[in-house]
């Protein structure tokens, strides 16, 4: 597929982030590994045999036990004043060599324990999240068969496992702070079945949403859920994810048929059948959605999917003032015009599309609106909007159809993210995802907004203003600590606000590590100990993303 090149795994460019990692950071790596072998000149390799009497000394080279703790599995006290930390901290065991050798015998070749490799592979992309550990190998899935049998194995040996797909999440969910293997899902990438007088499509778990539209284009069919490029299938299921057309056609919790998910113990749970609706027995397949491989690793998956549009129209239009565009899209949602996409940039958010793409944008609030249908009923719904806009200070209404236009005009709110580090390269970025009823989401970004622009950081603002999902995208030096404690600040400001209006901490990218200390406040105490009562069910040996989701303090 022409796509899967452009966002090929990070392993096939190991050497090139490792030596963009903060050299801080590489230094503190490199001083705890100066009593043990250094990596092979090689160790930028994807996939590579090794000899077993290596294994040891690269598996404890790479396990940076330093702030040695008690089971993870334990409870731990609350601390209600609980910070984001830079460096997640864990437990830690070395991996017996006896599951080396019996993971060696399952995935031959497909497994290493490179250096640049494992650390690549312990840290997100696009997260400022890291931790004290990572893995102490890694192997590549190629069949769910070899995912029960490497399951099980680490549940004999109680060795944690991290699924890991296009290592696109933002709060730390492929993190290994207690070491123990990741398992990369790349490799299962396969359409298994396409249905398409059913509307449907089973998938195993590490094809990417741009691949699978690319294969689905030809047959005028496509997934509607549109994440950060570079996301794949499971990770998205694991994280219940959404993105701009959420507004139309819902989250993933809405779009899964059904998945097939081995759990800790190594066996396979289908979770329904293909039946479009089904009133059979617990909801197995929402419990696994958002679960973030804490419950079980999803091995395939069924996906609703949708008739590419027979016409669309992109509209933009700009605001004096960011609670102007709030409104306008508060005002287009009770219309009872069925948009697909209602997307909220600040100025600074535009500045920063300018800087990064030589634009010549207007940098002031501005809106993006896509409207779907016929002809007739895309241009009739274009012109409804342009009327409330006009009745809401909002000013250079413009309209795009031809598809070239739109795609650059959505190409540029796809790398939003990327567009910040224009203003600021050498920085990290907080992200907020919080999201509240729609008719608090003006009220929200307004009161963020004077914090923002008050702050001495670069912080910009975008939203998925049809659901009332707000981001805001903060810049920061991690090299200083004032800088990290402004950041923080702001971040719980807006999550704060958003639980005083009964609203989440997470809209759509997950808890993580990130989001845990959130929880009790937005859930309550009960919700979290239900939660901890099934993980303890389902992973009585607490393997499965052990330190996420879940926050340790909870008991029952």
């Amino acid at each position: 597929m022409a796509m899967s090149s452009r966002f090929t795994r990070l392993r096939h460019s190991s050497k090139s982030l490792f030596n963009s990692t903060p050299s801080l950071l590489r230094s503190s790596f490199s001083t705890k590994l100066i009593t043990t072998p250094t990596p092979t000149a090689n160790s930028g390799s994807s996939r590579h045999p090794f000899p077993f009497w290596s294994l040891p000394i690269a598996v404890a080279a790479g396990s940076l036990a330093l702030y040695p703790q008690s089971n993870p599995s334990l409870c731990q006290a609350p601390n209600a004043n609980a910070r984001t930390e830079f460096v997640v901290k864990g437990s830690h065991k070395d991996v017996p060599q006896e599951l080396i050798n019996e993971l060696k015998a399952v995935c031959k070749d497909n497994m290493t324990v490179d250096y640049e490799e494992r650390y690549n592979h312990g840290k997100p992309q696009n997260s400022f999240h890291k931790a004290v550990n990572i893995p102490d190998l890694v192997v590549f899935a190629r069949s769910e068969e070899e995912v029960c049998k490497i399951v099980k194995l680490c549940d004999k040996h109680k060795v944690p496992i991290v699924p890991y797909g296009g290592a696109t999440s933002i709060e730390g969910h492929t993190l290994s702070p207690h070491g123990g293997v990741c398992i990369d899902m790349s490799s299962m990438k396969n359409v298994k079945a396409l249905h398409v007088e059913d509307m449907d499509v089973i998938v195993e778990p590490g094809i990417g949403w741009m691949e699978l539209n690319e294969y689905l284009e030809p047959y005028g069919l496509f997934f509607p859920l549109d994440p950060g490029p570079g996301a794949t299938i499971g990770g998205m299921c694991a994280t219940r994810c959404s993105g701009s057309l959420a507004v139309r056609y819902g989250t993933m919790r809405d779009n899964v048929i059904s998945l097939k998910a081995v759990l800790a113990n190594g066996e396979v749970v289908k979770t329904a059948s293909r039946a479009r609706k089904s009133a059979a027995g617990y909801d197995l397949t929402r419990l696994m959605i958002g679960s973030e491989g804490t419950l079980g690793v999803i091995t395939e998956v069924t996906l609703r999917l949708q008739k590419i549009p027979q016409y669309s129209v992109v509209a933009m239009c700009n605001f004096p003032s960011i609670k102007d565009a709030a409104d306008v899209a508060i005002a287009t949602m009770l219309s009872g015009i069925q948009v697909s996409r209602v997307e909220l940039l600040d100025e600074v958010q535009v500045r920063a599309i300018n800087i990064a793409n030589g634009k010549n944008l207007p940098e002031t609030p501005t809106l993006m609106f896509e409207f779907i249908g016929t002809e007739a009923y895309s241009r009739e719904q274009t012109q409804i909007v342009q009327k409330i806009v006009s009745e809401h200070n909002g000013s250079d209404f413009v309209f795009a159809e031809d598809p070239d236009t739109k795609k650059e005009l959505w190409k540029i709110r796809k790398e939003a993210l990327w567009a910040c580090f224009a203003m600021e390269p050498d920085f990290e970025a907080m992200i907020s995802d919080v999201c509240v009823p729609l008719s608090c989401l003006a009220e929200l970004i307004s009161r963020s907004k004077q914090e923002l622009d008050a702050s001495e950081l670069v912080c910009t603002v975008i939203a998925h203003a049809g659901d009332g999902n707000f981001h805001t995208v903060i810049l920061f030096d991690p090299n200083k600590e004032e800088h990290r404690r402004e950041a923080e600040r702001l971040n719980h400001f807006m999550v704060h606000t958003a639980l005083s209006m009964e609203g989440t901490c997470t809209g759509e990218h997950g808890v993580g590590t990130g989001k845990m200390k959130y929880l009790e406040k937005e859930l309550g105490a009960e919700a979290l100990k239900t939660m901890k009562r099934i993980k303890v069910a389902l992973d009585p040996n607490n393997i499965m993303n052990p330190g996420k989701l879940i926050p340790s303090h909870v008991c029952f």
